[in-house]
């Protein structure tokens, strides 16, 4: 990081990162070879990219709460459960990488693609949202093993919390998003912690790119409530397919 360059393209990454992270995932699957690029080793990239998340997440939450946009206290619930198992994934990142780890994760975004594509469109005017009884509970207990994935790399994460808030909850997209971000703030703050008492954390590099991050999570936020589920569904599906594709042929 000693090129002046490398300050605004960070700034740049972050806001296309944080727009996408806010609108459907995968974001990270952008930013963490940036900081390799830039001459991070992985886990501290890993450890570093948390910050970024943090301040994402934050303004993300308040831009949709700003139109109106929350589920409190469902959030919450299932945030902090997502928090203990981040706790977990997080220790076990600070010492693993693998190639095949991202041939698994590219085979679950295609996966998603496809529920994505041929699964039923729910008619959410007549539906009402699940989110108490067995359904929190369940949600409880699976967001703490997305917690686990959360806090082991993160990457590609936002399109399955979607997409389980959307089919199981019956949640529309928008307030899918507007639960995710909440989750993952929740969830972060365990990993960047691990990270950080691990002094994995370029905390410079990380500020700076959580301004374009929480910039382009903020925008995301609003714009997204405004176009609806039809533009998220759009570039959810978009976003997998490319997210993918990199995983599998250029990991």
């Amino acid at each position: 990081m000693e090129e002046w360059y490398h300050y605004p393209l960070l700034v740049i990454v972050g806001f296309v990162v944080g727009f996408i992270n806010t609108v459907a995932g995968g974001g990270s699957l952008l930013s963490l070879p940036v900081l390799i690029f830039l001459g991070l080793p992985s886990n501290v990239a890993n450890g570093t990219n948390r910050v970024a998340i943090v301040v994402q997440t934050a303004l993300a939450t308040a831009g949709f709460k700003s139109k109106g946009v929350s589920t409190f206290p469902f959030n919450i619930y299932l945030g902090l459960s997502a928090f203990l198992g981040s706790s977990i994934g997080a220790y076990i990142a600070v010492d693993v990488t693998g190639e095949t780890f991202n041939r698994i994760l590219a085979i679950v975004m295609l996966s998603v693609v496809l529920i994505i594509i041929f699964s039923p469109k729910l008619n959410l005017d007549h539906l009402e949202e699940r989110l108490t009884g067995k359904y929190l509970w369940f949600g409880t207990l699976v967001f703490f093993f997305f917690g686990i994935y959360g806090g082991f790399i993160n990457a590609g994460l936002g399109f399955l919390m979607m997409l389980f808030l959307h089919y199981v909850n019956r949640m529309s997209l928008v307030r899918s998003n507007a639960t995710k971000v909440v989750v993952v703030f929740v969830y972060m703050l365990a990993a960047l912690a691990v990270f950080a008492i691990n002094d994995l954390v370029n905390w410079k590099i990380g500020l700076i790119l959580a301004i374009g991050n929480g910039s382009g999570a903020w925008f995301a936020s609003r714009f997204s409530v405004k176009k609806g589920d039809g533009f998220i569904k759009i570039f959810l599906v978009i976003m997998v397919v490319v997210m993918a594709t990199k995983l599998w042929f250029f990991s």
